[in-house]
């Protein structure tokens, strides 16, 4: 009798703690808005040395960690501090390696501690978080300075070689790419190049095309400013919040697996609500990753170029594009990962790889390999039937808006475990679907090959000649892009290669 109010107590404990925990997440998120116009405005490039630039950026970024999650933000100083380590001794053949394992061993560590040690499925005190940024981070680091500094460069894909880092990075630099108060709690992850160039405000020069069309017209141009990127993006974070507070709550992912709605419940009506419930419990993560692009905006971060009219694009740096989300008609876009790297079966291992970086719950595992199977039978298909029906504008169109249906459906039952986090409940979800989409998965990959056939092959080179015209309307970024006064040509170069590395 007596462990019952301790355990409602400990249970409400739990969920103050969490609750505190979201209200310091946004002062945090909020007063690095401020930090971020405050930083641009007055320690700009042109005012201020890179290194009070970059010891102003981490200390920041250091208190806002210390203020959110107490001295667990010792473990982003530990995990990047002895990552920095490695990659001095081990040198810069193996460092790579040692950094991924140290840095993911790190992390599953601490989420191991937190999820079953601590509160399982509270996210209390989810110091986590930044440490997946900041995972991310250290690994790509490691792989950019050995892809720079040990490869050949004709053995470099080209987002490798423009990506690749040719000298190492001082503590100072490391730590504050790692821990700036820009993207220390939401990110988004950026390169460090992209990085380092920012922090010392290289000069930005605008290139003009002659009628001859040389461009040999040079002349300094100040910075772009970002207030409207800024505003818009804080409206969407309103939005967001708003949306969270008023329908989320009234559309809880949990009904799914509710007896009384799976049996009174029509088959329509539960796809219906499956859409919209995992619809709604998208903007509350919406909102913490867009107001982390405000802020990295409104430092000045995140500067790509513009377009042929003259406007501004503010998405160098992005935790994610809401569109391409809501409206995607491929899995393959909602699992945008880079697993170029991949020794064999990329897809399956970003997939492993993803559901250990997102933490132990049973829940992310089931998603990950369960998108495993989604995604090979998506493929599938659309290597093998999508040519038939790009002829008609008509029959594309129907075609188009069939597979945004099927696309959002089965987003939907394949994060259904992700937001439940354990076995029973999501095995409870999915036995109630009768696993009618893993069934349906296993079935189409074997009756597809996963390769295109010769007329596909024919039909999807059509196709990415279309694909190709709308990333060169995008390439006209990259002729009024700013490049760098000492750098202008490599810069220059870096953005074309990666627009090639998005083709492939």
């Amino acid at each position: 009798m007596s462990e019952t109010p301790t355990l409602g107590i400990d249970i409400l404990e739990s969920v103050a703690c969490s609750v505190g925990l979201k209200v310091n997440f946004v002062v945090c998120q909020l007063f690095a808005l401020l930090a971020a116009i405050w930083f641009r405005t007055y320690l700009h490039s042109s005012k201020t040395s890179p290194f009070i630039r970059h010891v102003v950026a981490t200390l920041l970024g250091l208190y806002l960690a210390l203020f959110c999650f107490g001295w667990y933000a010792l473990h982003f100083v530990i995990q990047s501090g002895i990552s920095y380590y490695i990659m001095i001794i081990i040198g810069i053949e193996n460092m790579h390696k040692y950094c991924f394992v140290f840095a993911l061993g790190y992390l599953t560590v601490c989420q191991i501690t937190r999820v079953y040690i601590f509160d399982y499925g509270q996210y209390s005190a989810d110091f986590s978080g930044p440490m997946m940024i900041i995972t991310q981070k250290i690994t790509s680091l490691a792989f950019e300075i050995h892809d720079g500094m040990f490869r050949k460069n004709e053995d470099l894909t080209p987002s490798q070689r423009c990506l690749a880092v040719r000298r190492m990075p001082s503590l100072l630099e490391y730590l504050s790419y790692n821990c700036n108060f820009m993207g220390i709690l939401a990110g988004p992850l950026c390169s460090y190049k992209d990085y380092i160039t920012f922090i010392e405000g290289r000069s930005y020069q605008l290139q003009q095309s002659e009628a001859n069309g040389k461009e040999d017209t040079k002349y300094e141009q100040t910075d772009p400013s970002p207030n409207i990127a800024v505003a818009q993006k804080l409206l969407i974070c309103g939005l967001s919040l708003l949306f969270h507070m008023t329908i989320t709550k009234t559309l809880p992912v949990e009904y799914n697996i509710d007896d009384n709605f799976r049996a009174t419940a029509s088959w329509p009506v539960r796809v219906f609500y499956l859409y919209m419930s995992l619809m709604a419990a998208r903007p509350k993560y919406y909102f913490a990753w867009t107001l982390a692009d405000a802020i990295n905006n409104a430092a000045g971060f995140g500067f790509r170029g513009y377009d042929k009219n003259g406007v501004t694009h503010w998405d160098l740096v992005s935790n994610l594009r809401i569109q391409q989300i809501e409206v995607c008609k491929m899995l393959v876009i909602f699992y945008l990962v880079c697993y170029e790297r991949a020794t064999f079966s990329p897809t399956i291992q970003t997939f492993i790889l993803s559901a250990i970086w997102h933490g132990v719950y049973p829940g992310y595992y089931l998603t990950f390999l369960t998108g495993i199977l989604m995604t090979l039978a998506a493929r599938a298909i659309r290597n093998n039937i999508r040519h038939y029906f790009v002829e008609s504008p008509t029959v594309k169109l129907c075609y188009d808006i069939v597979t945004w249906m099927a696309t959002q459906v089965a987003i939907s039952y394949t994060v259904v475990p992700f937001v439940l986090l354990s076995v029973k409940p999501s095995f409870t979800f999915y036995s109630s679907c009768y696993f009618c989409l893993h069934i349906a998965s296993v079935l189409v990959l074997l009756v597809f090959p996963l390769k295109r056939t010769q007329k596909g092959s024919k039909k999807h080179e059509s196709i990415q000649s279309m694909w190709s015209k709308k990333l060169e309307e995008e390439n006209v970024l990259q002729k009024n892009s700013y490049s760098t006064t000492n750098n202008s040509f490599s810069q220059k170069q870096e953005i074309t290669c990666r627009y090639q590395a998005l083709k492939q």
